[in-house]
């Protein structure tokens, strides 16, 4: 959703960092540079002018001016002002109320309210371990009831039962009712919404409101409708009381003026973020991770939380104990992609990296597609287990076998092997590594054990290890092992994933 804008800024401080002492006038050219990127990513004109304002007040101070590094301390004010305006700290969903903890849904119709209403249900339950009750409370759209009964059944969480003619406060009065027989701890309630704001919408909101006395009212938000979601924030906030918001289609292309604009506009936090289609793509908004993606930073801490859920702990210690005693069959290596692909593949996993952003242009032109992973599977799928565990006796017959039984060709055996050969290589060599190296680190910030089988977080570690990996330009070993298509100076991100065996696998170019 930052991708423009991200690169907008960046070509703005570029800039500034190659200078080696930096004038008012500089800065405030800069600051006119900001100012129209922002503009441009749909920022509300009151929230640029505030920000630019306030970076203009600081960078021209005598600290900037006599700083060692000029450039780079105006980057960090535009870094601190960001985190500001998008709220400094991450405000979760609360649930510091008497049980059951009513999280009442609004917003127009077609933002997603009923799928979002879902995965909050979900992530109650599996981070969480609520009970937790949802209940439709929308009449007036056809199937909507039904829709958020399937989703329910889908991800194994309860619903109420749909009862037809009932209006939305009667359905109100009886999830409340039912949740407290129940035991639940939460009660979500999906709301009904309109194509627009009205008076009937706004009553019914209220009306709602008057019976079910919600701990939360999460306001969900498209985020690729610009300027129209702060105004629609405004609107609910003025009448119904929003407690916080959750932007959905943040994987889109929108500009992200709306996520700049909405906390500043209403005061009110952003608590989610939806980014994409599965029941499990929602995500904590943390306004200092958020601004380190816009300027390029990389975000290594949510990417190691998120390999941390999404990745089996004890497949990944077994294959780092199989590394530190440098085995490597091609077993481990169909392992590898199919975790990364758990944790958002090659894509998902290259934008969390410190300094990738500027050489995106770099990665388009090498063709990586994340595609490429499921061919390798079926390669590795297509093989006997003897051929896996020993790859040498891959031979040229066996080869055409394995190219007609999985729809490749031998060419790209060939690049498949050549590529774990060479990190079978750099397995060997990180085992010899006193502690398993890097891997040994990432394992011990990860800690073991957790409620149901999760591994408990070390905030501390992560942080320190996002440290070591810097938040500027690509600090890791350049190229990746066989991956003629990967451009010259693209990071290797070799041993510093957790459960990943230590390796990345590198990926010959798309063909044309």
């Amino acid at each position: 959703m930052f991708d423009t804008l991200s690169e907008r800024l960046s070509g703005i401080f570029d800039k500034l960092t190659r200078r080696g002492a930096l004038s008012e006038a500089d800065v405030n050219e800069a600051m006119r540079e900001v100012r129209r990127a922002l503009i441009e990513a749909d920022v509300a004109l009151d929230v640029v002018r505030s920000f630019t304002d306030k970076v203009r007040a600081r960078a021209v101070g005598a600290d900037v001016i006599r700083s060692v590094t000029p450039g780079q301390m105006v980057v960090k004010i535009v870094h601190d002002q960001l985190v500001e305006m998008l709220g400094s700290e991450a405000e979760p969903i609360d649930l510091n109320a008497p049980a059951p903890v009513a999280i009442m849904m609004v917003g127009l119709q077609g933002s997603g309210k009923t799928t979002t209403s879902a995965k909050i249900a979900r992530r109650l339950t599996q981070q969480q371990k609520l009970k937790v009750l949802m209940a439709s409370l929308d009449v007036r759209r056809p199937a909507a009831q039904e829709q958020l009964r399937i989703l329910g059944q889908q991800n194994s969480i309860d619903t109420l039962p749909i009862v037809a003619g009932q209006s939305p406060t009667d359905i109100a009065t009886r999830a409340q009712q039912a949740a407290r027989l129940g035991g639940y701890d939460v009660v979500i309630l999906d709301t009904a919404g309109r194509t627009h704001i009205d008076e009937p919408l706004m009553m019914e909101m209220a009306d709602i409101k008057a019976i079910a006395k919600p701990h939360e009212i999460l306001l969900v938000a498209d985020s690729l409708t610009g300027q129209d979601a702060v105004n629609l924030a405004r609107s609910f906030d003025e009448r119904v009381g929003i407690t916080g918001i959750v932007l959905t289609r943040t994987d889109g292309d929108g500009r992200g003026g709306a996520a700049l604009s909405m906390r500043a506009v209403t005061g009110k936090p952003i608590k989610l973020l939806g980014t994409g289609e599965k029941s499990d793509a929602l995500e904590d908004f943390h306004p200092g991770r958020v601004a380190n993606r816009i300027l390029g930073m990389g975000d290594i801490v949510s990417l190691v939380e998120k390999a941390a859920q999404n990745i089996d702990m004890e497949q990944a210690a077994k294959a780092a104990e199989k590394m530190r005693k440098g085995i490597f069959d091609l077993d481990d290596l169909a392992d590898q992609f199919r975790q990364m692909e758990k944790i958002g593949g090659m894509s998902g996993m290259l934008g969390m990296m410190p300094g990738v952003g500027k050489i995106k242009k770099q990665m388009e032109g090498a063709n990586l597609d994340d595609g490429m992973m499921k061919r390798q599977i079926a390669i590795i799928s297509s093989m006997t287990k003897a051929e896996r565990r020993n790859p040498d006796i891959l031979k040229a017959s066996r080869k055409k076998r394995i190219a007609a039984g999985s729809g490749t060709k031998v060419e790209e055996i060939n690049r498949l092997l050549k590529m774990h050969r060479q990190m079978a290589d750099m397995m060997k060599a990180m085992g010899k590594q006193k502690g398993g190296g890097m891997l040994g680190k990432m394992m011990g910030a990860l800690g073991g054990g957790g409620m149901g089988g999760m591994p408990n977080i070390n905030p501390a570690e992560l942080e320190k290890l996002a440290k070591q990996m810097g938040s500027g330009a690509p600090v890791l070993p350049k190229g990746l092992p066989g991956s003629p298509g990967m451009p010259a100076g693209l990071p290797g991100l070799g041993n510093r994933l957790p459960g990943l065996g230590g390796g990345f696998p590198g990926f010959p170019g798309k063909k044309k």
